[in-house]
């Protein structure tokens, strides 16, 4: 069928970008360490793609809406390729930070993915269930890439990121010769695509339908980066687990993730919920759960993975659905990439306020970002008591 092929070759994009940002996680602070830097510069490493991908993402994405989804979502998947290659040839650490800076300067593979499947999708279930694909894929590539990394930097360091390269220039070449284009109701608008990531932002600051929801999930993102950060350093000193152990745990994340994205999402929330609710009442349990986090007990501690994993996964999807809904058919791609650019910010801002708070006291970042869901929370629910009050809409159970 021709939407399975499409769905297939967007399914391998996103999976690509995940599997390399698995295989960073064991792999890259070995591989940096040969070129004698400190631990400093591991993490600036990770920062210099979020900032990029913070710049591109709304550029991108606009760009997709004026000239179509397929030439842009392509030059994507290459610079991811190239990216790679550039970083694996290193041989100095600025030529690392080039890598790092070609992959994000064009990282607009995941708004685009998830724009290409709102494009295709034949109503509201559909999209929702296209975009919860995506979420199932990232869970199994986030469990394939660590165990893959491992293995292949046996070969050798760099091995690991010219294999990723590799196949994101197959991923590229499939792309040219079997991806059609989706996005055909373009408009040719007079404005200019802005280069500057602040003014898209800026705009949708003024969006009254869009910027109650960016801030929600920019207060999403940045709770859920604050874990990322000191995960590994808090339950080592919590709980004296080893490294192995985490491993384990990061694994048992992915499998939730991939259960709840390909049978939960469509045989439980969306049948039984609708999309509003699920948007606003998972905040509520994602801040619940880094409280359990946060307690001195392992029983309650993975209580609260499996209920974080279940609640920002969920969120993740349905949030994404209803700016994909308010962007409309020619603004999707620009929105898309503002909400990228978002969680990029996110990405850039959590670690860092949650390596600064767990410095002083290792409870406060978890206890942080159970506060922002709140507040995230709180907003979501404005957001959609607005919504039903300017366009009330018919109340249909999805089966």
């Amino acid at each position: 069928m021709k939407i399975q092929k499409d769905k297939l070759i967007i399914m391998t994009t996103v999976f690509i970008d995940v599997v390399g940002l698995g295989i960073i996680i064991p792999v890259l602070p070995f591989y940096v360490e040969s070129f004698g830097v400190s631990s400093f510069i591991v993490n600036l490493l990770f920062s210099v793609f979020a900032l990029f991908s913070f710049v591109s993402g709304p550029f991108l994405g606009a760009l997709s809406d004026r000239i179509g989804r397929r030439p842009v979502l392509i030059l994507s998947i290459a610079s991811t390729a190239l990216g790679w290659f550039v970083f694996a040839s290193a041989n100095a650490v600025w030529v690392l930070f080039l890598g790092r800076i070609i992959d994000g300067a064009a990282a607009g593979n995941f708004p685009i993915a998830q724009s290409y499947l709102v494009d295709i999708a034949k109503d509201e279930k559909e999209r929702t269930t296209n975009l919860g694909i995506i979420g199932a894929v990232f869970g199994v590539g986030f469990i394939i890439g660590p165990f893959l990394g491992a293995m292949l930097s046996t070969i050798s360091p760099a091995f690991p990121f010219w294999f990723v390269g590799a196949l994101a220039l197959l991923n590229m070449v499939g792309a040219f010769f079997f991806l059609p284009e989706t996005h055909h109701n373009r408009t040719v608008s007079e404005q200019k695509i802005e280069i500057n990531p602040f003014l898209p932002l800026l705009r949708a600051a003024k969006d009254k339908t869009l910027r109650l929801r960016y801030f929600a999930f920019f207060l999403y993102g940045t709770a859920f980066a604050l874990m990322n950060g000191i995960f590994s350093l808090f339950v080592k000193e919590l709980f004296g687990w080893s490294a192995s152990v985490i491993g384990y745990l990061f694994a048992g994340m992915g499998i939730i993730l991939v259960f709840n994205q390909t049978i939960f999402l469509k045989k439980i929330w969306l049948k039984y919920f609708t999309e509003k609710q699920l948007e606003v009442w998972f905040f509520p349990v994602m801040a619940g759960s880094f409280l359990l986090m946060d307690l001195k007990n392992p029983t309650l501690f993975i209580l609260g993975i499996i209920l974080i994993t279940f609640s920002q996964s969920t969120l993740r999807v349905v949030l994404s659905s209803a700016i994909a809904k308010a962007g409309g058919a020619n603004r999707r791609g620009e929105v898309m990439g503002t909400a990228a650019s978002i969680i990029a910010a996110s990405m850039i801002i959590g670690p860092l306020v949650g390596g600064a708070l767990f410095v002083r006291n290792l409870h406060w970042p978890f206890l942080l970002s159970a506060v922002l869901l709140l507040v995230a929370f709180w907003l979501a629910k404005k957001c959609c008591e607005n919504e039903k009050i300017s366009q009330p809409e018919k109340v249909e159970v999805m089966g």
